[in-house]
């Protein structure tokens, strides 16, 4: 048995807890959380440590598979010409490609990221996240956007469900973003999500392009899609809706939903959102550090919080971020969003997180009987209980 005592415990799920004492079993199952008067005496027993600790990290977006493409890709493009340096850098050898991967999930255990919803497109990843410690959700991930691909993609799909679950490992499919789905692809995956009631994972309004070529079929986008790969865009139907309304209706409401960046969703789309699914089971998942590299720009946070959404924290992938680091995104968040306070950037970074992988049971939280893993965070300022740019994360368990 252990016991770790720290200058505040935020247990991830309800207020912090100052000179809190934390009982864990040898393996890290939670034992209990104890709140000591202000004038407690040491014990021999006990690891004191000067800092703010929190539960395991849950990172709900990230590409493991584009790890090898760290610092590859130039900044501040746009969506329309990032998607084009993936697909002119993204093939690689195999051995590359798997080194780069084990070198990400070590770093992302030493940051203190306990699980992670990961979007896959291949099997490359199932021998890294079958030794890892990390719990991994793997969302296999489909695009097509001509209709003529919907069969062939939405197998490749399956092929890499079943591989991952074969492996033991947790996984269903899911599509890539609006644009990029076709109506036909949609259908599929909206069908094997009902049966199977599985979480779905959305890149969701990630950037001005998206909304363009929705309004009228135009854009960097639809450059991508003619030039880049040469496809053909004639039975795209521009003008109806937006992105978010034209998705919503193949995502069944019952099964949970993660909303991927929302980078530039606004009030109408959040009372769309409200009107046709339950908040409860729809998380708005934000990847800043994402965000500033390929839009150089970050989501109406406070728009979100007004709104009670349920919101989540991701690092989306080595090729649009410096790290794999969920305190990474919450001192981002800290600098541009000053008025959201510590306690639900911690909620959002754990309990939430777990929340929308469906983890809850064991993740997120310090409470009895759950195994959420346990990190210190040093370089706070403990008087007003914010996060800096020297914060950094040590993993006690």
């Amino acid at each position: 048995m252990r016991k770790l005592a720290a200058t505040y415990i935020f247990p991830g799920d309800r207020p912090p807890v100052k000179n809190g004492l934390l009982v864990c079993e040898d393996d890290g199952t939670i034992i209990d959380l104890l709140e000591r008067e202000d004038n407690w005496k040491e014990e021999a027993s006990v690891e004191y440590y000067s800092g703010v600790m929190v539960p395991g990290f849950v990172n709900a977006h990230c590409h493991l598979e584009l790890s090898h493409l760290h610092k590859k890709l130039e900044a501040h493009t746009g969506i329309g010409a990032f998607i084009g340096q993936i697909n002119q850098h993204r093939k690689a050898e195999p051995d590359v490609v798997l080194k780069a991967m084990q070198l990400a999930d070590r770093l992302m255990w030493a940051a203190g990221i306990a699980a992670v919803g990961d979007i896959s497109n291949s099997n490359a990843s199932i021998p890294v996240k079958q030794k890892s410690k990390i719990y991994y959700h793997t969302f296999a991930e489909t695009f097509g956007f001509h209709p003529s691909r919907a069969e062939r993609a939405f197998e490749l799909a399956v092929q890499v469900r079943d591989e991952c679950i074969k492996s033991g490992l947790p996984a269903n499919i899911v599509p890539h973003s609006p644009y990029s789905v076709s109506e036909p692809l949609f259908r599929k995956i909206q069908n094997e999500a009902a049966k199977a009631k599985s979480i779905l994972s959305i890149h969701n309004q990630e950037s001005k392009a998206e909304e363009q070529f929705f309004k009228d079929g135009t854009g960097p986008i639809a450059g991508h899609f003619q030039h880049n790969i040469g496809l053909d865009l004639s039975h795209w139907q521009a003008g109806k809706r937006n992105s978010l309304d034209a998705t919503l209706e193949f995502l069944p409401t019952e099964n949970t939903l993660l909303l991927v960046h929302n980078t530039f969703t606004g009030g109408d789309d959040l009372k769309l959102l409200q009107t046709q699914r339950s908040v409860d089971n729809t998380f708005l998942v934000l990847c800043p550090g994402s965000n500033l590299f390929i839009e150089n720009t970050l989501p109406p946070v406070q728009l979100f919080r007004k709104f009670n959404m349920n919101i989540c924290l991701g690092t989306d992938s080595l090729a649009s971020n410096s790290a794999l680091s969920v305190v990474k995104e919450m001192i981002t968040l800290h600098q541009y969003f000053p008025e959201v306070g510590l306690e639900e950037l911690v909620s959002w970074a754990c309990f939430k997180g777990a929340k929308a992988l469906n983890i809850a049971e064991k993740f997120g939280s310090f409470e009895p009987g759950k195994k959420p893993g346990v990190n210190l965070l040093t370089g706070v300022q403990l008087k007003n209980l914010r996060l800096t740019e020297h914060t950094k994360v040590k993993r006690l368990l």
